[in-house]
C-alpha cells in the first residue's frame, strides 16, 4: 500500500533533489526519510518537489504514490490523496458556440442551461489532477470532411464549426489551459479516426469522465466506443450533457447506464472529493 506523501513547493534544508523516473528531467524530489532509488518512494514519510509540477508530472506522482500535494505558500491543499485521479481523463465534447449559443441555427436546446455545470465539473478535475480532453469539431469549409447528410449545411464557406471560426471556438467560461489536451474529431464519436485511444493509453489512463453535448449522438457514441474498447469507468455526469429535450436525454442516460456507464449528477460525482 502507497505511503500518503505531503509535497511542498518549495526548497527545503537536508537531502539533495534527486530525479524521479519521470518523463520530466526537471521533476526533482527530495524524501525527508530515506530513497532507496529514484522510483521508490516507500520509505518515504514525505517528499519535497524542487518545483510545481506539470499535469503529467501529477499523474506520474499519483500513479506510483498515494501523494496529497499542498501549496507551500498558503497551505492550501491542491490536490487529493486518490491514485485514480492519475488514471482518470475528462473529456468535453463540442462546448462550442455553434452549437451552444442561442442565437446559433444550430445549436442544442439544452446545451446552454449546462455550460455553468461544465464549468464547475473542469474546475474540480483540474483541481484534482485529471487530465482535460476538450474534443471539438472543426470542419472544412467545403464539408469535404462532414457526414454526408450534414453536408448541405455546408455552402459558400459557410456552416457550423468551420476551422477557425468563431463558432468553432468554446463557449465563453471554457478556456484551454496549458496541460489539457485538444482533440479533433469530424465524427460523432470521438475514437472515430483520432488519436484519443492512442493518446489516453501512453497516459496511463483508463478511467474516463465525459460532459458535453448532445447526449443521443457524440455523447452516447464516444461512451459505447469507450465501453467498447474496456476502459475500466466511464462515467457522464448527467447534469452537465445535455439533448434537445429532457426525454431524449434521460433515454440516452439509461441506456449507457444500461451497459455499465456510471450515470451520476455533478454533486454526487464531486461528493468522492474531498474538497
Amino acid at each position: 500500500m502507497a505511503v500518503m506523501l505531503s509535497a511542498l513547493w518549495h526548497s527545503l534544508p537536508s537531502k539533495p533533489f534527486v530525479s524521479f523516473g519521470s518523463a520530466n528531467p526537471n521533476l526533482k524530489v527530495r524524501c525527508t526519510v530515506g530513497i532507496r532509488s529514484n522510483n521508490d518512494l516507500s520509505h518515504c514519510s514525505a517528499i519535497h518537489l524542487q518545483s510545481k509540477p506539470s499535469a503529467c508530472d501529477r499523474r506520474f506522482l499519483r500513479n506510483n504514490c498515494s501523494i496529497k500535494t499542498t501549496n507551500a505558500s498558503k497551505g492550501d491543499d491542491v490536490s487529493t490523496a486518490s491514485t485514480k485521479c492519475g488514471e482518470t481523463a475528462m473529456l468535453v465534447i463540442d462546448m462550442q458556440n455553434d452549437y451552444v449559443l442561442s442565437e446559433s441555427p444550430t445549436r442544442i436546446v439544452g446545451a446552454n442551461a449546462i455550460v455553468p455545470s461544465v464549468i464547475e465539473a473542469v474546475s474540480v478535475a483540474r483541481e484534482h489532477g485529471i487530465l482535460v480532453i476538450w474534443v471539438v469539431r472543426e470542419h472544412d469549409k467545403q464539408g469535404r470532411d462532414v457526414e454526408l447528410f450534414r453536408r448541405h449545411l455546408y455552402t459558400d464557406g459557410v456552416g457550423p464549426a468551420l476551422q477557425r471560426s468563431k463558432g468553432a471556438e468554446l463557449v465563453e467560461g471554457l478556456v484551454i489551459q496549458d496541460g489539457d489536451y485538444k482533440l479533433v474529431k469530424t465524427r460523432f464519436s470521438a475514437f472515430f479516426a483520432t488519436n484519443l485511444d492512442l493518446v489516453l493509453k501512453s497516459c496511463g489512463i483508463n478511467n474516463l469522465v465525459v460532459v458535453g453535448i448532445q447526449t443521443p449522438n457524440c455523447i452516447r457514441q464516444t461512451v459505447f466506443d469507450a465501453v467498447s474498447l474496456d476502459y475500466k469507468h466511464v462515467t457522464v455526469i448527467t447534469d452537465a450533457t445535455a439533448a434537445a429535450t429532457p426525454e431524449i436525454h434521460l433515454a440516452n442516460i439509461e441506456d449507457m447506464k444500461n451497459i455499465g456507464v456510471s450515470t451520476r449528477t455533478l454533486h454526487d460525482w464531486c461528493t468522492t472529493f474531498k474538497l
